[in-house]
């Protein structure tokens, strides 16, 4: 796989992964562009996928933007759409009323951490139905908070949502998910031009992530945290077949 080095190479990849990671069962999805200002490109990305799903779906996909005005101006810009576009309604109109048994697919739009909890509800209301949450931000920590409330909605909500794609470019690296792949470490070595560095199985973020840029700079790294990320790395394996676990046990 080639590192995506346009917006235009990187929403490629993103369909693909959206595909493959819906054909392999998947339901609840998330496709993370961590560029800065994507958000404005949100209603051309959005059309970009909605087409994807258009002619397996038609009425049957239901794009949703996070505001009435938002979802308004997609609609008069996109014109002879066979599907409906909506928004994820407001204290008047509950996210219930904006959902009906006709409804197959649900392509959310950039939605932030102020509507979270709609996305939560829609979610639940859906089912086994997919939802594909595009550009999202739902992590915000000034809007969603810290401490207890802010670990509840990981571990009941946002745990729960597959990434099948994320790009994030760092200083002089990138970070890159494209399901079903790992977590991938790029390194720019010239402008434009990448080379990979290795793979995670979880999202590298904080200390793990800072360490492996430091590795990947060829600075030492102590074999001391090398053992603290190994056993770390075991503690999230092992927590992680205990959930399969359990939840085949709920199912059987």
């Amino acid at each position: 796989m080639e590192f995506p080095t346009t917006l235009e190479s990187a929403i490629a990849q993103s369909k693909q992964a959206t595909l493959t990671a819906l054909e392999a069962g998947e339901t609840r999805l998330q496709v993370e562009l961590k560029i800065p200002e994507i958000a404005l490109q949100g209603e051309v990305i959005a059309k970009q996928f909605a087409d994807l799903f258009a002619d397996d779906y038609g009425a049957g996909l239901k794009v949703l933007f996070p505001d009435t005005g938002a979802a308004a101006l997609a609609r008069r810009n996109w014109e002879d759409i066979p599907f409906y576009v909506n928004d994820l309604g407001s204290r008047n109109t509950p996210i219930e009323n904006k959902i009906s048994e006709e409804d197959q697919l649900f392509l959310i739009i950039s939605p932030s951490a102020v509507e979270v909890q709609k996305v939560e509800k829609l979610c639940n209301l859906a089912g086994d139905r997919p939802v594909i949450l595009l550009i999202p931000q739902l992590e915000d920590v000034a809007t969603v908070g810290i401490g207890y409330a802010a670990r509840q909605l990981r571990e009941r909500f946002l745990s729960t949502i597959t990434t099948c794609y994320y790009l994030q470019p760092l200083e002089d690296a990138a970070i890159l998910r494209h399901y079903p792949s790992g977590w991938q470490i790029w390194l720019e070595k010239a402008e434009n031009q990448y080379e990979f560095f290795c793979e995670e199985p979880e999202k590298p973020v904080g200390d793990d992530l800072d360490r492996l840029l430091r590795k990947a700079a060829g600075e030492d790294v102590s074999a001391e945290e090398e053992a603290v990320f190994a056993n770390k790395s075991s503690q999230k394996q092992g927590i992680f077949s205990n959930l399969q676990r359990f939840l085949k046990a709920l199912s059987q």
